[in-house]
């Protein structure tokens, strides 16, 4: 088929071609001597021979998107944050098992290339990409006319990172004792934006709508990025006071609060997450009454101001904490690791396959 017969099908080769030219800069900043054969090849080349001093490297992967919260970001035609949504869904779940990123893949599927908007997309992805450490070694675009709108599009990524095998993080290392530290969130991150969606439809409030209660124009305050964890825990785990001192890290997403950290656990243990050790940020509290139900009820669905949980030796959770906020994560002990038997009544106990622990909720948030 020419491309002229594919351009009355609907699909631009040409406005493909200008994007992939007007997002070159920003992609290429991410990339280090590892990666190899240049911009715009079939695969993306990483050197991997650095993997020769390990004594046994493990490759850690994670993909997944940023969900509906694209639709907010079609609605005020606002693109350069959700790739920092997609890496911080991608990436911080590599983190999870300590390990260090090494380079991510995107793709970008649309009714129209519009190469400005892509451009601005991929443009968030590479800064998010260089602010965790990460190379973008490639990615794709692709147009779907008929099946999407002409301003519709959705994001989704993959990423690669090692750790060394004994040096995993997981539930086998979480001891009795050990103190739980929660890290604050930036806002709702990308989870549970469909509920969000719906309550302001509910509601009949727009995306474009000032709302003094948010505190500025509804969707910019929707799309507020996903914080970044990676590089402030890596600095953590890096910390030759601190060596083993991290025992699991749980990354709150889809499933909330109690069932990301449930996974985290050993069988047997559990955790009780006092609320009073935080207060939920405005936008939760605002979503919560134009719903006219209460924060705790959208606690397996929104982080309500929880992004990211480390469970560690109780010695080691001031300096940890210390060297967290340093970084700019606000963090505190939100709960600790008990391994007593008890009635488990009103705890969620593993999440998405895992035989985890045990985790709930108690108590009221902080004012």
């Amino acid at each position: 088929m020419s491309n002229a017969s594919y351009a009355a099908a609907g699909v631009d080769t040409t406005a493909g071609d200008l994007a992939v030219e007007l997002m070159k800069a920003a992609v290429s900043r991410t990339h280090g001597p590892e990666v190899q054969g240049g911009f715009g090849g079939f695969a993306g080349l990483y050197d991997v021979s650095f993997l020769t001093s390990f004594r046994r490297p493990l490759l850690a992967t994670s993909t997944d998107g940023v969900g509906t919260k694209v639709a907010i970001a079609q609605a005020i035609d606002k693109h350069d944050t959700i790739g920092q949504d997609l890496v911080g869904m991608v990436v911080d779940d590599i983190i999870v098992v300590g390990a260090r990123p090494l380079f991510m893949t995107d793709y970008i599927a649309c009714g129209k290339v519009v190469p400005e908007r892509i451009a601005s997309i991929v443009a968030g992805i590479a800064t998010a990409c260089a602010a965790t450490g990460t190379a973008l070694v490639g990615g794709e675009t692709a147009e779907h006319p008929g099946l999407l709108g002409p301003d519709d599009y959705d994001v989704a990524g993959a990423a690669t990172g090692v750790v060394e095998a004994d040096e995993v993080l997981g539930a086998e290392r979480v001891e009795n004792g050990d103190v739980v530290i929660a890290m604050a969130s930036s806002g709702l991150h990308s989870n549970g934006y469909s509920l969000v969606r719906h309550i302001l439809a509910q509601r009949g409030v727009g995306f474009t709508d000032t709302s003094a209660e948010l505190g500025g124009v509804v969707g910019e305050v929707l799309l507020e990025p996903t914080r970044l964890y990676t590089s402030p825990l890596l600095r953590v785990l890096a910390e030759p006071s601190l060596a083993g001192a991290v025992h699991s890290l749980s990354h709150v997403t889809g499933g909330g609060i109690a069932a990301n950290l449930a996974r985290v656990l050993p069988l047997g243990s559990w955790v009780e997450v006092e609320r009073s050790t935080w207060s939920p940020p405005a936008v939760f509290r605002v979503l919560s009454d134009m719903a006219g139900s209460t924060l705790e009820s959208s606690e397996g669905t929104w982080n309500l101001g929880i992004g990211m949980f480390a469970v560690v030796a109780a010695d080691a959770a001031p300096a940890v904490i210390a060297l967290l906020q340093a970084d700019g994560i606000p963090s505190w002990v939100a709960g600790r690791v008990s391994t007593e038997a008890r009635d488990f009544t009103g705890f969620e106990q593993g999440a998405k396959g895992v035989n985890g622990g045990a985790v709930r909720l108690t108590g009221s948030f902080a004012g």
